[in-house]
């Protein structure tokens, strides 16, 4: 390895096994490799093989700087083509993937083919990883891959315990409108309800794991050296300031798409599908061409969502009855129990207007003229594209922040509405109707594009996105532009 190579900066970037992790840690990656750095990748074993099905063997080649790599992940073997049982991943990441990445970073470190390592990128909810960097003395910076009103909601698992209200006595919290109280206390989060926070607190015990792995990862994340989060200023200053308050070194450098740009060439050499875990379906983008403007929904849950079979029906008939033009991108695992099955009479009724299919490229359908409103599950890139492009919400959130998400789309952002969690048909005709074609919709479709001028604003140059990104080579990365 000649010396320019290893003079190289080298990170390591670490992701949590879900498509959502995935992606946004996937396209900083891409920007820091133009930026002059060799990168090393790290999946688990399980999503590797999942790349390599979605988009073949070449795709994990990788090119000579920029490395995939992998880990176990602890679980048992699994060719499931859908994302593992989230409880059972946090539980054994946690447990189970510290020996083996710091193993990793071991023979990394006395290759000799690659730079030695100059910083570890952990994903805000993979601690261990960075535990290994400062055990091995290397720097560390987290990259919070969720919305920071969802990282100002998970610091508060604490002081609700601390304040008696969780864990909750019985299961009748969820009927009685326990969760519709407001919480007014909480620094950097306005308008928020108890059923606003990530659904995580929803406990009858404090040995709940998902209730204990968030609290702690995030309170982990924030006693980082740096946050790296992909949102901008205008939109969520307030959650910010009060982060800032326990941390002042986070770099807001979102959205990350708009970020891109300054650098054309961060796609040279990789595969053009960018970093998703199913095949795409880029037929659907030639679909949408022959509708007018603003006239088609667009309805996706994202990589995790799971509904009953009634739901997944209601939804069905919801979008038939409206008559109006819609993409569905219904993944294979969104029913639980493989149920997932729509009468002939519905696809008879959606003929020549609905087009469903199993994943595409959401940025490409999102920006695309003919795309007028997101029926989304509101995780955290799924709303931030849609912020991009001006396009506004109707918000069925599952679970997590997206309840977070979903209430500042609606409640503080002024660019989407919320559908009831038991939806109904009915509700649903109701809405898309009222998005496409009614005058709220048009008011958040305008509120929409104002977000969207923001967001350019803040990634163009001078804007805060921008700067914060070359603040962060400078000031974490001791790496001045090349």
């Amino acid at each position: 390895m000649d010396s320019l190579e290893r003079s190289k900066p080298h990170a390591v970037c670490v992701p949590y096994p879900a498509q959502g992790h995935v992606k946004p840690i996937m396209k900083f990656a891409k920007l820091l490799h133009c930026m002059g750095f060799h990168i090393t990748y790290v999946n688990t074993e399980f999503n590797h093989n999942r790349f390599v099905r979605s988009h073949g063997a070449d795709f994990v080649k990788g090119l000579p700087d920029f490395v995939f790599e992998t880990i176990p992940d602890g679980l048992p073997p699994s060719d499931k083509d859908a994302t593992q049982d989230i409880p059972m991943l946090c539980d054994s990441t946690r447990k189970t993937c510290y020996g083996p990445f710091k193993d990793l970073v071991l023979k990394l470190n006395s290759s000799g083919n690659v730079p030695p390592i100059s910083c570890i990128i952990a994903d805000g909810v993979m601690g261990f990883a960075g535990k290994v960097a400062k055990d091995l003395g290397i720097p560390e910076v987290q990259i919070w891959t969720a919305s920071a009103c969802g990282f100002v909601g998970y610091l508060q698992y604490d002081d609700l315990v601390q304040r008696g209200i969780v864990p909750f006595k019985d299961e009748n919290f969820e009927i009685d409108g326990t969760l519709d109280q407001n919480l007014d206390w909480i620094s950097g989060m306005k308008n928020i309800r108890l059923k606003d926070i990530p659904s995580f607190i929803r406990v009858t015990t404090l040995d709940d794991i998902m209730f204990d792995f968030l609290g702690s990862e995030a309170r982990n994340c924030l006693r980082s050296s740096s946050i790296i989060i992909n949102t901008f200023q205008d939109l969520d200053g307030e959650a910010l300031d009060a982060l800032r308050e326990k941390n002042p070194n986070i770099y807001t450098i979102g959205p990350l798409d708009f970020l891109g740009k300054h650098f054309p060439e961060k796609e040279k050499g990789f595969v053009s599908v960018g970093s998703s875990l199913w095949k795409n379906d880029s037929n659907c983008l030639t679909w949408l061409d022959k509708w007018e403007p603003n006239s088609v929904i667009y309805v996706n849950y994202g990589s995790i969502t799971i509904m009953s079979n009634h739901h997944l029906k209601e939804f069905a008939w919801g979008l038939a009855n409206s008559k109006l033009p819609f993409l569905w991108i219904k993944r294979a695992d969104i029913v639980a129990d493989d149920s997932a099955t729509l009468p002939q009479e519905f696809f008879d009724e959606i003929k020549d207007r609905g087009y469903i299919t199993s994943w595409c490229i959401q940025e490409q359908v999102l920006s695309h003229p003919s795309v007028g409103v997101f029926l989304t599950h509101c995780g955290w890139n799924s709303t931030l594209e849609s912020i991009s492009a001006g396009v506004p919400m109707i918000c069925w959130p599952f679970f997590a922040e997206q309840q977070t998400n979903s209430r500042y789309v609606s409640a503080n952002w002024g660019i989407g509405m919320e559908v009831n969690h038991d939806v109904k048909r009915e509700e649903i005709t109701k809405l898309v109707t009222e998005m496409l074609k009614g005058e709220k919709g048009m008011q958040m479709r305008q509120k929409s594009l104002e977000w969207k001028k923001k967001a350019i604003r803040a990634t163009d140059i001078g804007g805060s996105s921008y700067n914060n990104f070359y603040k962060l080579m400078k000031e974490v990365f001791h790496h001045n532009a090349i």
